[in-house]
C-alpha cells in the first residue's frame, strides 16, 4: 500500500466515523442542505462496514451498513422517475423544507451519477438484493435522461462533467454512438486547455470537479488507449496544480471560491491524497469522492509540488470566454517554499463576483487559523463576515514577492473602506502600517490611509480608509531574511521603518505610488489615472505582463 492509497483510508476512516454518528432526521436522511452530502457520507460507511482493514474502528459494522444503506435507498427514492418530466433522471437539490417536496435539480446528477456508477462498480456486489436493483434502475434514468447530452461552448466544469459523463455511460451500457461522443469531447478539452489555459483559474471546487470526473472515467475504463487519454488529461491537470501548490494551499488569483476556500485553504482532501506534505486537520467541508478517486499525478508534477527550494515565477494566459467574447487573462505567481505571493492582472466579473485579485498564501498546518493575506475593496455580494467579492476599484503590480495595489474608490460607491485578511502570528502595529511574522515568514504591510486593526477568531481584520487609499506588501522567507542579516519580526519591523512608500498625484480616483523595499533595489511604480486605467512600471519601464 502506498502513501496516497493510505491517506484515502485515512479520509475514509474519518467520514464514515463522523457519518455513523451523525443525527438522522426525520426524514431518514443527515442533511438537508445538499443531498450530496448523503450520498457520499453514506458511500464512506458503507466502504467502512465493508472493509475487513476498516469496519473494526466502527461500534457495530452491521448496523453501520445498514444505516448506510438505508440512506442511500432514500436518495434514490428522491430521483426524478417520470420519463415525460424535463429533468427526468434528476435528483433534487437542497431538501428542506421536506424532501418530498423538493424539486428535481439540474445539479447534483453532473457529479453524483457518474459517482453513483463508480460506487456500484465497486461495492455493488455487497448490497442487498434490493438495494442493488434500485441502483440499476436509477443509474438507467440517469442514461435514459442525458444530462450529458449538451455541446461544448465554454469548455467549464459543467462540459469537463459531461463528457466523462459520456465515456463512463457509454461503457456501462455499451453505448457506441454515445462512447465516441465522449471520446471526441475529450480530445477537444484537451487541445483547448493545453492551448489557450483553464479559464476557471484557481477556481474551487471547480477544479475538484475536473479531477474527479476524469479520475472516475479513468477508473471505469480499461480500453487501454481510451484510458492513455484519460491519462493525459490528467496529467494535464496535476501539472496544473502543481503550478499553483504550496503545501496544500492554492496561490495566486482564484476566479471563485467558498467561504472554505478563502480566507483558508480548506478544500484540501484531494492534495492531501496526491501529495500529503501538510497535516490534514480536522474539517472536512467536501468530503465528495476523495477517499475513492485517485489518479498518481506524474513525477514532475510531483517534484515541482513537493520540491519548493528555490523560488519560482509562474505566469500564465488563459482565455475567458464570455458572452462569446474572448478574454485574454494573465496571472503572476511568485512560489518559495515558505510562501507564495501573486494575482491576476485584469479584473473581471466572474460567477456570483467571487474574483479574488491577488494574495499571499502560506501553507496549511491544519489549525483553524487562515492561511490567506490579502486587501480589497468590497462588491456587489460582500457582507460583513465573508471576506469575498471584491469590487472593480484595485489597480495593481506584481514583482516577486511584492504587490502594490491602490483603491481608486469613486465617491458613489456604498463602501468605502478597503477590507484586509491577516494570518494570525506575531504583529507589530505602526502608524504607517504592519509588520508581522507568519510561520516562516516576516511580512510588511504598509498603508496609506488610515486603519483599524480587529483580532477576530480565525483571522485579524484590517479597515482602511483614504482617498485613495494603498497597500504595498512585501514578503521574506526564513532563508531570504537570513541573507539580509534579519532574524527577528523587531529587526524586520526595524529595517522596514525606514521604507518609503511614497503616494504622489493623489486624487480620489487615481495617483502614483513608489515603493523600494528592502528585498530587491528595483523600483516600482504603479500610476493609475482612473479606475480600470494604469501603468506599472519596474526601474522606469512599463512591466509587459500581456506579452506570457
Amino acid at each position: 500500500m502506498n502513501g496516497q492509497q493510505q491517506r484515502q483510508i485515512e479520509i475514509i476512516q474519518a467520514a464514515a466515523l463522523s457519518a455513523q454518528s451523525l443525527p438522522m432526521l426525520a426524514s431518514g436522511l443527515w442533511f438537508h442542505h445538499d443531498i450530496r452530502d448523503n450520498f457520499y457520507y453514506a458511500s464512506y460507511l458503507f466502504a467502512a462496514a465493508v472493509d475487513e482493514e476498516i469496519q473494526s474502528l466502527l461500534n457495530n459494522p452491521a448496523d453501520s451498513k445498514k444505516k448506510a444503506e438505508s440512506v442511500l435507498e432514500r436518495v434514490l427514492q428522491l430521483q426524478q422517475k417520470d420519463p415525460d418530466e424535463p429533468l427526468y433522471g434528476h435528483f433534487p437539490l437542497n431538501l428542506n423544507p421536506s424532501p418530498e417536496l423538493a424539486k428535481a435539480h439540474e445539479l447534483p446528477v453532473e457529479l453524483m451519477g457518474s459517482l453513483m456508477v463508480y460506487f456500484y462498480a465497486r461495492y455493488g456486489q455487497h448490497l442487498g438484493p434490493e438495494l442493488q436493483e434500485a441502483f440499476e434502475r436509477a443509474l438507467h434514468r440517469i442514461y435514459e435522461g442525458g444530462f450529458y447530452k449538451k455541446p461544448l461552448q465554454l469548455f467549464n466544469h459543467h462540459e469537463a462533467k459531461y463528457t466523462a459523463a459520456k465515456i463512463i455511460f457509454g461503457q456501462f451500457y455499451e453505448d457506441q454512438e454515445l462512447l465516441q461522443d465522449g471520446i471526441a469531447s475529450l480530445k477537444r478539452t484537451m487541445e483547448r486547455v493545453t492551448a489557450q489555459g483553464m479559464p476557471e483559474y484557481g477556481a474551487l471546487p471547480w477544479f475538484w470537479h475536473w479531477v474527479q470526473a476524469f479520475t472516475c472515467a479513468w477508473e471505469l475504463t480499461a480500453e487501454p488507449a481510451l484510458k492513455q487519454q484519460l491519462a493525459g488529461m490528467l496529467d494535464y491537470l496535476w501539472r496544473e496544480r502543481a503550478l499553483f501548490y504550496l503545501k496544500g494551499a492554492w496561490v495566486g488569483a482564484h476566479s471563485r471560491g467558498w467561504p472554505h476556500d478563502a480566507p483558508a485553504d480548506r478544500n484540501v482532501l484531494h492534495d492531501y491524497v496526491q501529495f500529503g506534505d501538510f497535516p490534514l486537520g480536522d474539517r472536512m467541508p467536501r468530503t465528495e469522492y476523495a477517499g475513492f478517486l485517485c489518479y498518481p499525478a506524474p513525477e514532475d508534477a510531483l517534484r515541482r509540488a513537493l520540491e519548493r527550494n528555490q523560488p519560482e515565477v509562474v505566469t500564465k494566459q488563459m482565455i475567458k470566454i464570455d458572452t462569446g467574447e474572448e478574454i485574454p487573462l494573465h496571472s503572476y505567481a511568485y512560489v518559495t517554499k515558505d510562501y507564495a505571493a501573486g494575482g491576476i492582472w485584469e479584473r473581471v466579473k466572474e460567477f456570483d463576483n467571487e474574483q479574488i485579485r491577488w494574495m499571499v498564501s502560506f501553507p496549511v498546518t491544519g489549525e483553524t487559523g487562515v492561511n490567506q493575506l490579502y486587501f480589497f475593496h468590497p462588491g456587489e455580494g460582500w457582507r460583513e463576515g465573508d471576506p469575498r467579492h471584491q469590487s472593480e476599484y484595485a489597480e495593481v503590480l506584481y514583482d516577486k514577492n511584492r504587490i502594490l495595489t491602490l483603491f481608486p474608490v469613486p465617491e458613489h460607491a456604498e463602501q468605502q473602506e478597503i477590507i484586509g485578511v491577516l494570518p494570525k502570528g506575531t504583529w507589530i502595529r505602526r502608524v504607517a502600517g504592519l509588520y508581522g511574522q507568519v510561520q516562516n515568514g516576516f511580512v510588511s504591510v504598509l498603508l496609506h490611509g488610515h486603519y483599524t486593526f480587529e483580532e477576530l477568531e480565525d483571522y485579524n481584520l484590517v479597515r482602511l480608509q483614504g482617498k485613495p487609499a494603498a497597500a504595498a506588501v512585501e514578503i521574506l522567507g526564513r532563508d531570504e531574511a537570513e541573507k539580509l542579516a534579519i532574524g527577528s519580526l523587531a529587526a524586520f519591523a526595524e529595517r522596514m521603518g525606514g521604507v518609503e512608500f511614497i503616494l504622489q498625484q493623489a486624487s480620489r480616483l487615481g495617483g502614483k505610488l513608489i515603493y523600494t523595499g528592502i528585498s530587491h533595489q528595483d523600483l516600482l511604480e504603479l500610476i493609475v489615472a482612473s479606475p480600470g486605467q494604469s501603468v506599472a512600471r519596474k526601474n522606469g519601464e512599463e512591466m509587459n505582463y500581456f506579452r506570457y
